[in-house]
């Protein structure tokens, strides 16, 4: 293995290198009180200090409205699934869903659990090979709210404009959030699992209008709740305390970096990269169409499976971690989240150009 590896695994994904040096140190004593980060109590004062900085950072880059409440929990994204509509889909009501892939599906089917859903727009018949432009679907005046998912990890589409309706918006930004700028005040829900672009996996990021806690049914489950853990500031039970720390440290790179404005100017930067590689012959073939192309993730095939099993077999020689593709879809994916270095993205261009004029 070279000396330089890049990760382009879909997540858990990428850290910046910072991070995980102060981690490993805070691992062992953080802040000078001989205790680790992951043994201190979250009813201390450190930890109380920790998980509201990490609040209020995530206020800032977001710009979240102060009528909203920003919580972190635990059961990852795939918990949400079934958690949105729990909290904000009676019986007798109907919401609207956006099938664009692997992870709308999913959430698809736990909401049918709890009320009715249509699906004014699914691109699954072509493969999820993009996403809707605006017009191209009606949603029931009487929904509740209209879900999507803003990037789509394993199909490499992501919306480059949020939807336009009358109907609250409620998005699974897993793996984009923080990576361009969003109006939060047009979603009524927000939620995003923490290892893409937020920092290691343990801790799931949901971003809620206030007065949409008092929704949920009383026969719902204390712990499901969401209003449970907006009254105790995510602390009703146990945090993932490391997990939290993490996405703090991250925030206060991001940050420093320049915010997601500058994040947004870098993934237009590595994702272009790429797709001009991709482009510039029909060696490469990007799953996605164009006017869908993710800045995330990218997804592409190569002419034969011989051909593929050679590119693996060189990227990973050549330090280039992680880039098959995910199971349903074959291929390769590239993921360039907010940590990824640049130059490992240049690197990778110079690479495929080398290997498409060889093969």
């Amino acid at each position: 293995m070279p000396e330089q590896v890049y990760n382009f695994y879909a997540g858990p994904a990428v850290l910046p290198k910072q991070v995980l040096k102060q981690a490993a140190l805070d691992i062992v004593d953080f802040n000078q009180s001989g205790m680790g980060i992951i043994e201190i109590s979250h009813r201390s004062q450190a930890f109380t200090a920790v998980i509201q900085e990490t609040e209020a950072l995530i206020r800032e880059l977001l710009g979240v409205p102060g009528h909203y409440k920003v919580l972190f929990l635990q059961g990852g994204a795939s918990s949400q699934f079934f958690m949105v509509p729990m909290n904000l889909l009676q019986k007798d009501r109907v919401a609207s869903y956006l099938n664009t892939g692997v992870w709308s599906n999913k959430a698809i089917r736990e909401a049918r659990l709890f009320g009715q859903v249509e699906v004014p727009y699914s691109s699954e018949a072509t493969g999820f090979t993009r996403v809707p432009q605006h017009g191209e679907y009606t949603v029931n005046p009487k929904s509740e709210y209209l879900y999507f998912v803003s990037n789509n990890t394993v199909y490499g589409t992501q919306f480059h404009a949020m939807p336009e309706t009358d109907a609250m918006l409620v998005a699974d930004m897993s793996s984009d959030i923080l990576s361009r700028p969003v109006d939060v005040s047009r979603f009524g829900l927000i939620y995003a699992g923490a290892q893409k672009n937020i920092g290691p996996a343990g801790v799931t990021l949901v971003i809620i209008r206030e007065d949409l806690l008092e929704r949920v049914s009383e026969s719902v489950p204390t712990m499901l709740q969401y209003r449970t853990h907006a009254a105790a500031d995510s602390l009703f039970n146990t945090p993932p305390v490391f997990s939290v720390y993490g996405v703090g440290q991250v925030m206060r790179w991001l940050r420093d970096q320049g915010g997601v404005a500058a994040m947004d100017r870098l993934s237009k930067q590595r994702s272009s990269l790429l797709y001009e590689v991709i482009d510039s012959t029909d060696f490469y073939r990007g799953h996605a169409e164009k006017a869908s192309r993710s800045a995330m993730n990218v997804t592409f095939t190569l002419p034969t499976r011989e051909l593929e099993e050679k590119f693996l077999r060189e990227t990973t020689e050549q330090g280039f971690i992680g880039l098959k593709g995910h199971r349903l879809l074959g291929g390769f994916r590239a993921s360039l989240y907010n940590a990824f270095p640049l130059e490992g993205v240049a690197k990778l261009a110079e690479f495929m150009q080398a290997f498409a004029r060889k093969n």
